[in-house]
């Protein structure tokens, strides 16, 4: 494992701390106010964090960014692959997995703003494949014992995961019929599958809720990526690079890891880290189904900026890509008591869901109502707090044990808002 060094004097001078020194002429010290936004002390706990948890194995490297108002930390630290000295740096591409679904979520907003997509529109429309649904009896039942859906799947349905699709965690005949589903399980890159495809496999599935009944988790964002391409005429990832990452300069994300670059992933099996994707595995080619729930790579500071985003509309140009009240939208709670009880083995007790994860109660490491941002499975997490103007970014490639992100991440959080106190 690398060793890693404290702060040096430099790196604190550099972070706006307090201005100790003596001249050749023997001045006394002159003590300058620290004008960042984040305490010195804050950050050196964060760093210290961090390598704490490097040097004890809970990931073999990282990548992590706090944002306040203007001013931006980064830290890198460890390997991308065990045993190998090949360090993580700034622009080290990570699975992000199910942090892409916000990405998908500005995106499919875009084109409600230019008029190509209703909220309160069915999507017969534009996938004329769900038009007519059934429904489940009991999420038991078999797949051939359903009655007729109440009212059609809407766009908003989509958005906020209340189309009648999702994970299924017990053995039923619904869960193993999706079981090799892109947005039921597993991301897989490489399920052989185009949107056509996908589509017309869950077309002969019923639904296992009425629509706008229950929060299920994640496939709605793949149906939102199809909703995304035949109103937009373009495929998933041309629309994403062409009006998202272009604008915000994320050269670094995609649906493709540059294998050279990306770093081994990595999940814990009877104690020990063990490999589940190499870096030439299967997030390094084009996958034919572009996932909008799971599929993207990206770095600390693309994402950084994407995030930033979320909080302007505007690229750092000054550009506006989504208005205020669309950016409202998406990070509002939008779940009934009811709905969001259904989901609480994803969501937990602290959050809701607008069309990202949205904190509803105050959480354990400090997080308020009103933060919003989700985790990535394969060991990735982000949250943007707007009572402090804060962004917080961890990206390692260790995979979660559970729905709940590990000691890492919920460390991390606690340190990076001590320091934005």
């Amino acid at each position: 494992m690398m060793p890693f060094a404290a702060p040096s004097r430099r790196s604190l001078l550099a972070s706006g701390g307090a201005l100790v020194g003596l001249s050749a002429c023997g001045v006394k010290p002159v003590k300058t106010v620290n004008t960042s936004p984040f305490t010195r002390d804050g950050l050196a706990r964060i760093e210290a964090t961090l390598s704490d948890h490097v040097a004890k194995g809970s990931a073999p490297g990282l990548a992590a960014l706090v944002r306040r108002r203007d001013e931006t930390h980064a830290w890198t630290l460890g390997t991308k692959t065990l045993g190998v000295d090949d360090p993580v740096r700034r622009d080290t591409p990570f699975r992000i997995a199910s942090m892409t679904k916000a990405v998908t979520a500005a995106a499919a907003m875009m084109l409600v703003e230019a008029g190509k997509l209703r909220l309160d529109e069915p999507v017969d429309r534009l996938l004329p494949e769900l038009a007519d649904r059934r429904v489940l009896k009991t999420m038991a039942s078999p797949l051939d014992e359903t009655v007729p859906a109440r009212r059609p799947i809407t766009v908003d349905d989509v958005l906020t995961f209340r189309l009648g699709w999702g994970v299924v965690f017990e053995p039923t005949p619904i869960g193993q019929a999706v079981a090799d589903l892109p947005g039921f399980g597993m991301p897989n890159p490489a399920a052989p599958f185009t949107t056509d495809t996908w589509l017309a496999r869950l077309s002969k599935l019923p639904l296992m809720a009425q629509p706008g009944e229950r929060w299920l988790y994640t496939a709605g964002s793949n149906v939102l990526g199809a909703l995304i391409e035949r109103a937009s005429g373009q495929t998933l990832d041309a629309f994403f690079d062409e009006r998202i990452f272009g604008p915000l300069a994320m050269k670094d994300t995609g649906f493709v890891g540059p294998a050279d670059r990306l770093p081994t992933g990595y999940l814990k099996d009877d104690g020990k880290l063990t490999v589940y994707d190499p870096p030439a595995g299967a997030f390094s080619r084009k996958p034919a189904f572009p996932a909008g729930d799971s599929g993207l790579v990206s770095t600390v500071d693309d994402f950084g900026a994407f995030a930033r985003f979320l909080t302007t509309g505007k690229t750092v140009d000054g550009y506006r890509l989504l208005s205020d009240a669309s950016l409202r939208t998406m990070t509002t709670d939008q779940l009934t008591p009811e709905q969001r009880k259904d989901g609480e083995l994803i969501l937990g007790p602290y959050r809701g869901w607008g069309h990202i994860g949205v904190y509803v109660e105050p959480s354990p490491q400090g997080i308020p109502v009103g933060a919003y941002g989700w985790g990535g499975g394969f060991g990735t997490s982000w949250f943007n707090d707007p009572s402090r103007d804060l962004t917080v970014i961890l990206m390692t490639q260790r995979f979660f044990d559970g729905p709940d992100e590990p000691p890492i991440h919920k460390d991390f959080w606690r340190a990076a808002i001590a320091a934005a106190a």
